[in-house]
């Protein structure tokens, strides 16, 4: 069995070096059998991210012109360089649990119908109330056994990726993984999320109101729409709308605006009706307060809401570009990067399905 380890990377200097030695460190601890490399899937770094990854013996993928960053270019920028049999998706801001690797080979192994295996990401920046609102909830990042997605990442099984044609779309700005998992799971496969732990998450230490102001400039809240856009007129289209239960609150939160907004603009007293909204919103905010045990926590949740209420639509109205076209990019930096020059090409050649027979004996695919 041989892994690869795809980190993908945008501005991650603080963290990369640590993220790179834990991902090193968790080949190492593999079996001698098991070979395995670690390719960093860039998505056009302005900082000095690339430049220290250089320093370790990994390889270094850059998006160029006309590619842009997303949420979901990154892993499939590095999938399209893998060349073994497993892919282990992680971000530039985790470090990998150097004893997840051997428990989801075995699992997989013992399990021919599983795609792919995760485990637990465990949030170490709960001072911002976003990840502290992820942690509280019953999100899909805390559930185990079998489950829809694969949310922070985790071991895939790249022939399973092949059979649905790509591993996450390009287009999608958030929502990649959801996309992933239900593509993979109406081909009849299956993810299950192991009870132990896969990566730590160190995620923004910066103000909550300003990560949303960021992912909406980022096009991450437009996640949801693009989605949707993504999967309209597939087979699998009502199946996601039965499995986005936030489409249900986003329809609520939608709604809410529109009486809103016609208090204001048709109340004989315009300001009567502003009144009343005022009203309505600190009644809301004072509810998700109290389910929440926190007014901070009450307020950024309702703030929230409406950021990614207003985001759906306009998602769901963003161009697309085939997902399953070759990501413009080109190898950069990297201690392996001269010994792996002849495997580049072949890959930009022929594409993913071309250099598949060829990665067992592909120089540098051993590390450790």
């Amino acid at each position: 069995m041989t892994v690869s380890i795809i980190i993908k990377t945008l501005n991650e200097e603080k963290g990369i070096a640590r993220t790179i030695d834990h991902a090193l460190a968790a080949l190492s601890a593999l079996p001698d059998a098991i070979a395995g490399e670690v390719i960093l899937a860039d998505s056009g770094s302005r900082d000095r991210t690339v430049e220290i990854a250089s320093c370790y013996p990994v390889r270094i993928v850059q998006i160029e012109a006309p590619a842009r960053p997303s949420c979901g270019i990154g892993p499939q920028l590095g999938f399209q360089y893998a060349r073994n049999a497993f892919v282990c998706l992680i971000d530039g801001d985790m470090d990998l649990d150097p004893e997840f690797l051997p428990n989801a080979l075995a699992y997989l192994d013992a399990h021919p119908k599983a795609a792919g295996v995760t485990g637990h990401v465990e949030e170490m920046m709960l001072g911002n109330l976003e990840y502290t609102r992820r942690v509280q909830r019953n999100a899909p990042e805390n559930r185990t056994g079998a489950i829809d997605r694969m949310n922070g990442g985790g071991l895939y099984r790249k022939s399973a990726i092949e059979k649905v044609g790509y591993l996450t779309d390009r287009n999608l700005h958030g929502y990649e993984e959801f996309d992933l998992g239900i593509r993979l799971r109406h081909t009849g496969f299956e993810l299950y999320r192991m009870d132990r732990r896969f990566v730590r998450h160190y995620g923004h230490n910066v103000n909550s109101y300003k990560l949303l102001v960021r992912r909406w400039k980022t096009k991450y809240l437009f996640g949801i729409g693009e989605v949707l856009r993504a999967a309209t007129g597939k087979p699998y289209f009502g199946q996601m709308l039965k499995e986005l239960p936030e489409l249900k609150l986003w329809a609520l939160v939608w709604a809410w605006i529109l009486v809103s907004l016609a208090l204001i603009l048709f109340s004989p007293s315009h300001l009567a009706g502003l009144a009343i909204v005022i009203v309505l919103f600190a009644a809301i905010v004072a509810l998700m307060s109290q389910r929440k045990g926190s007014f901070s926590l009450g307020l950024y949740t309702v703030v929230a809401w409406l950021f990614h209420a207003a985001a759906l639509p306009v998602g769901y109205c963003a161009g697309r570009r085939d997902p399953k076209a070759w990501v413009e990019s080109r190898p950069v930096g990297g201690q392996n990067d001269r010994s792996q020059q002849s495997g580049s090409q072949d890959v930009v050649e022929n594409g993913v399905s071309g250099h598949a027979g060829a990665r067992a004996n592909s120089p540098g695919s051993r590390l450790g």
